[in-house]
């Protein structure tokens, strides 16, 4: 599976497209930018994962004799067209915002200048492993937040929607904030911490509770996370994990990372009790792990009961990010130029849904940050070549509702661009950092979030802006095309 080339992970009308344009030669080359319309779990903001498989599928992209040959016994491919096929490779350019990054609705993620069968071909496959990936790092993200510096495990793997899923999602996970996985061959894959400790069935097999922790517990002394709810957590599981502990500790055995583990039952009154007689026993320092079908607002809640849990499992409703089951993100035209031309000619989609239509022209985005404490104020999707001072005045606006309006002063503000090359002219230019640096860019990112954009309920929502440049393009764009509407 790990091995699956991914040329046919496409929607069939890519294809039909592409032998359209095969059979009207064109040299267009075009501008496609991938962007999303609202932030998941109706959060105040995302974070951007998926591009290191992106780039993979882009560079292993090509057509296996076995693929022409299923191809053409679709028998709407003419031969012609199929022969293309075959000497197919991807020679345009991709630039992406990088992975962990926090964004927001409506500016490019990825965008993509290519030759427009090129463009074409790679929507879904690209729509597909950045929607995935982006949707679960922002559950994650949010589980992360609402745990308030306790370490969150991921381990959904048996609910995921297949072994993809599984996999990449588990990597995503860690992008979002998590300190582990309980999927192994997603640790092998990006070399990320895998956790886990022991079911209910290692307690049943045994004669009785005692005799299963003492088990586990000369097998991994060092790691010695016992669970307490296989029959009754204060009467049996906690009293005999002391018993365990105690034992332990006769014997010379230093006691680090041990504790126990509640996977059922009312959590908040149960950590508190455990916790209780823990803290009676000498253990005061055990960890207190919790599961048991949990998200961020349980877990805010259980935090504001004053629940001791300081370690949480969450599987399910991470892994599939429950509530919220898909990221939305979308791949649109923006500009066109003949292949020779120097100038890209705007491109828009209108809708009578007005979140639907799209900004036009070659764009690149940039951050504004507060020079003073380092929060985003706001970000400003613009023309691929304008350029700013950031000494100079900045006044930006709502493009959905121009008249809210907002002046930073010059001198108290600095600028970041986040579209970064990641192919140019068909060569990949950018090297993906490993799984745990991208964790770490992800919590350095989160640090730039005022605390009214983080927050589970009613986020404040951050400013996506258009330059005036931009602005002035789709005004007169969508000006010429009402009034084309009319004759």
């Amino acid at each position: 599976m790990r091995a699956l080339n991914l040329t046919l992970l496409t929607d069939l009308y890519e294809l039909t497209m592409m032998q359209g344009y095969f059979k009207n030669p064109t040299d267009q080359v075009v501008v496609f930018d991938a962007f999303y319309r609202k932030n998941p779990c109706d959060g105040g903001y995302a974070i951007a994962a998926g591009l290191e498989q992106i780039i993979e599928y882009i560079r292993d992209l090509h057509f296996t004799p076995d693929d022409i040959d299923y191809l053409k016994s679709l028998k709407i491919f003419d031969a012609d067209f199929l022969e293309y096929l075959r000497g197919f490779h991807f020679t345009g350019d991709i630039y992406a915002i990088p992975e962990g990054t926090v964004i927001f609705p409506r500016e490019p993620l990825v965008k993509v200048i290519a030759p427009v069968m090129e463009a074409q071909l790679i929507e879904t496959a690209l729509l597909n492993i950045l929607n995935h990936q982006s949707l679960i790092a922002t559950k994650a993200s949010r589980v992360v937040y609402a745990a308030k510096g306790d370490g969150i495990m991921e381990f959904g793997l048996r609910r995921a929607q297949g072994p993809d899923a599984g996999i990449y999602g588990a990597r995503a996970a860690m992008i979002g904030g998590c300190i582990g996985t309980s999927n192994v061959l997603t640790g092998q894959m990006f070399d990320v911490p895998v956790k886990g400790t022991h079911a209910h069935s290692w307690i049943m097999s045994f004669p009785d509770e005692y005799t299963a922790f003492k088990a586990y517990a000369k097998q991994y002394p060092n790691a010695c996370i016992l669970l307490v709810d296989t029959y009754d957590v204060l009467d049996s599981g906690v009293p005999n994990a002391i018993r365990v502990f105690k034992e332990m500790q006769e014997e010379g055995i230093e006691l680090k990372g041990y504790g126990i583990r509640i996977d059922s039952g009312d959590l908040a009154y149960l950590s508190k009790q455990a916790y209780k007689m823990l803290a009676d026993a000498g253990f005061e320092d055990a960890i207190i792990s919790a599961s048991s079908d949990l998200d961020e607002y349980l877990i805010d809640s259980l935090k504001a009961q004053g629940a001791k849990i300081n370690s949480w499992g969450v599987g399910t409703n991470l892994i599939t990010s429950n509530g919220h089951p898909a990221f939305g993100g979308v791949y649109k035209l923006a500009a066109i130029k003949e292949k020779d031309d120097e100038d890209f000619v705007p491109k828009i989609k209108l809708s009578e849904n007005v979140e639907k239509v799209t900004n036009p022209g070659n764009k690149t985005v940039y951050r504004i940050y507060d020079k003073a404490t380092g929060k985003i104020r706001a970000d400003l999707i613009c023309l691929a070549d304008e350029t700013f001072d950031t000494e100079k005045d900045m006044i930006i606006f709502d493009p959905m509702a121009t008249w809210k309006k907002t002046k930073i002063a010059g001198g108290t503000y600095t600028l970041r661009e986040l579209l970064v090359p990641v192919f140019l002219k068909g060569e990949c230019v950018y090297t993906s950092p490993s799984v745990m640096e991208i964790r770490d860019i992800c919590a350095k990112e989160k640090e730039t979030l005022w605390s009214e954009t983080m927050r589970l309920v009613n986020p404040q929502e951050v400013y996506v802006d258009l330059s005036d440049k931009l602005y002035a393009i789709k005004s007169r764009l969508l000006e010429e095309m009402g009034e084309a509407a009319i004759e």
